[in-house]
C-alpha cells in the first residue's frame, strides 16, 4: 500500500530536518498551524495599522494581546476539528465551519478582555477581523488540499457498485474532476470485505466510492473499520433512502453527493474536547469529591471494617482491560463461585447500611481516579466485566460499538434506567449518546445524575 507520508530525500543535506519533520508529522504537526497563525497575526496587525498607523496606544499591551488572541483562535480551531487529517476526494464546504469557530474565538476573546476594557484590536473592528480570519483560514485549507495533491499525486479511486452506476460515476469523474483517477471498478454483488480490501491494495487506491444505494450493514463495521485503519477514504452515495438517516456533512464529488464514512462515531477532536472539559470539571469539583470520599470511607470502615475499596477488572476503550475502583457495598463472598453476577432488586448480598450508597451512586466516587488517569470518563457507557462483555457480545448485535470511547462513571443509560435495566436497552442509550454527543449533552447528563442520586427507588 502506498504510504501517504511526507517524502524524505536521503541524499540531500536536509536529511536531519526531513527526519525531524517526519517525526513531527507522525506526532500530529500540520503546516496549517503555522500558516493560520501567520494569517491571524498579520490580519490583526494590519487592522491596528489601518486604525492607528504606527502610533498604537499602549503598544506593548496590544502586541501581547495579538499574540494571545492568535493562540485563542488556534485553540478553538484545534478543538473544533479544523486541524484533523482530511480525506482527499471531493470538496468540503469549509467556510461555514470555519466561520462558526472564528465566532466562538471572538466570543472567548471578548469575555476574557471585557473586565479590562483592553482589546487586541478595536472593538468596532472585531467583526471585520472575524470575517478576514474566516476567509483566510478557508483559503489556507484549499491551499493545503492543492499542495497535498501536488506532493502525493491525485486521489486514486476504486468504484464499488453495479456496472451501470460505476460507469456513470467514472464518466462524471473524468469530465468534472481531472484531479482524480479511477483505477478500478468492483462489482458490489460479488465482492466480500476481504475481496474489497485485496482490490484496494492491488490497485493502490487512496479512496473507495460506493456508488449504489446499499444498506449500512454492508459497510459497518467492516469494511469501514479496515479502510479507516489503512487511511483510505470511503464514501457512501447520498440517495433518497440514505438521506433518511440524517446526513450532516455531504461532500461534492464531481457534482455527485457523497458522505464520507467514519469507522467511529466521535471524531478525534471531539474526544480531545471531551477529555479537556472533563478534566476541568474534575478540577472544579475535586473538593466535593475529596470530602465525599472521606465520609463514605469512614462509614464503610465502621460497617465493612476491611477491604472497603473493591478492585475489579473491566473492559474500557477499544476493548482494553483496566482496573476499576469503587467502594465495596457487598459481602466479600458475594461471588464465591467466581462467576460474575449482575445485581438484583433487593440483592441480599448488599451489606446492611450500604443500600443508600448504591441508590445515590456514591459507591462510584473512587472512579474519579480512573478518570484522572485517563482510563474512564465522567460521562460514557458504563464499563462491564470481561465475562459479561463476552456474553453480551454474543447475544447483542453491535455491542462492541460502546467501546469506542472511555467508559463513564455515569451515562445516558444510567440516567434513564438503573442497575437492573436490560443490557440491550442500555446499548440503545449508549449508541444514542455516541451519535448525539456534545458538551451540552454531557452537562445535561451530569445534572440529571445529581437528581438520580437523590431518588429513593433503586
Amino acid at each position: 500500500m502506498k504510504s501517504l507520508e511526507p517524502h524524505t530525500n536521503v541524499t540531500s543535506e536536509g536529511f536531519k530536518l526531513n527526519r525531524l519533520y517526519l517525526r513531527l508529522w507522525h506526532a500530529g504537526f500540520r503546516w496549517l498551524y503555522l500558516i493560520d497563525a501567520i494569517f491571524m497575526f498579520t490580519i490583526m496587525v494590519l487592522v491596528n495599522l489601518i486604525r492607528f498607523g504606527t502610533d498604537w496606544p499602549e503598544k506593548m499591551e496590544m502586541w501581547i494581546g495579538i499574540v494571545v488572541a492568535t493562540f485563542i483562535f488556534q485553540f478553538v480551531f484545534y478543538f473544533g476539528g479544523l486541524y484533523e487529517k482530511q480525506v482527499r476526494l471531493g470538496q468540503r464546504m469549509w467556510f461555514s465551519h470555519v466561520a462558526v469557530m472564528t465566532f466562538v474565538g471572538i466570543i472567548i476573546i471578548s469575555v476574557l478582555t471585557l473586565p479590562t476594557g483592553r482589546y487586541p484590536v478595536p472593538r468596532a473592528n472585531l467583526p471585520a477581523v472575524g470575517i478576514l480570519i474566516a476567509l483566510a483560514a478557508t483559503g489556507s485549507r484549499e491551499l493545503s488540499r492543492k499542495l497535498r495533491t501536488r506532493r502525493f499525486g491525485p486521489p486514486r479511486v476504486l468504484l464499488v457498485g453495479s456496472d451501470h452506476q460505476t460507469q456513470l460515476a467514472a464518466e462524471h469523474l473524468n469530465e468534472s474532476d481531472r484531479g482524480a483517477i479511477v483505477v478500478a471498478n468492483l462489482n458490489e454483488e460479488i465482492s466480500s470485505d476481504i475481496e474489497l480490501i485485496s482490490e484496494v491494495e492491488k490497485c493502490d487506491a487512496t479512496d473507495v466510492v460506493f456508488v449504489d444505494d446499499i444498506s449500512l450493514e454492508k459497510v459497518f463495521p467492516e469494511p469501514a473499520r479496515t479502510l479507516n485503519q489503512k487511511n483510505v477514504g470511503a464514501y457512501l452515495r447520498v440517495t433518497a433512502a440514505t438521506a433518511l438517516i440524517g446526513l450532516r456533512e455531504v461532500r461534492e464529488i464531481s457534482g455527485m453527493p457523497y458522505v464520507a464514512l467514519r469507522a467511529k462515531s466521535l471524531r478525534p477532536h471531539q474526544i480531545r474536547l471531551k477529555r479537556l472539559i472533563e478534566l476541568l470539571v474534575v478540577l472544579v469539583i475535586s473538593p466535593l469529591v475529596t470530602v465525599s470520599f472521606l465520609v463514605v470511607a469512614l462509614w464503610l470502615k465502621v460497617i465493612a471494617k476491611k477491604e472497603i475499596i473493591l478492585k475489579q477488572e473491566r473492559i474500557g476503550k477499544d476493548g482494553k482491560r483496566f482496573t476499576l475502583f469503587k467502594f465495596r457495598t457487598m459481602r466479600i463472598d458475594a461471588e464465591t463461585d467466581g462467576e460474575a453476577k449482575l445485581a438484583q432488586v433487593d440483592d441480599e448480598r448488599v451489606l446492611k447500611g450500604c443500600n443508600w450508597l448504591r441508590k445515590t451512586r456514591l459507591d462510584e466516587v473512587p472512579q474519579f481516579w480512573n478518570v484522572l488517569i485517563g482510563q474512564m470518563s465522567i460521562v460514557g457507557p458504563r464499563p462491564e466485566r470481561p465475562e459479561m462483555v463476552s456474553k453480551f457480545t454474543e447475544e447483542i448485535t453491535g455491542y462492541g460499538r460502546r467501546h469506542e470511547i472511555p467508559p463513564g462513571i455515569t451515562g445516558l443509560a444510567q440516567t434513564r434506567g438503573g442497575y437492573h435495566t436490560d443490557a440491550s436497552y442500555k446499548l440503545g442509550h449508549d449508541l444514542q449518546y455516541l451519535m448525539s454527543w456534545s458538551p451540552i449533552l454531557d452537562l445535561q447528563i451530569m445534572l440529571k445524575t445529581i437528581l438520580v442520586m437523590f431518588r429513593r427507588k433503586q
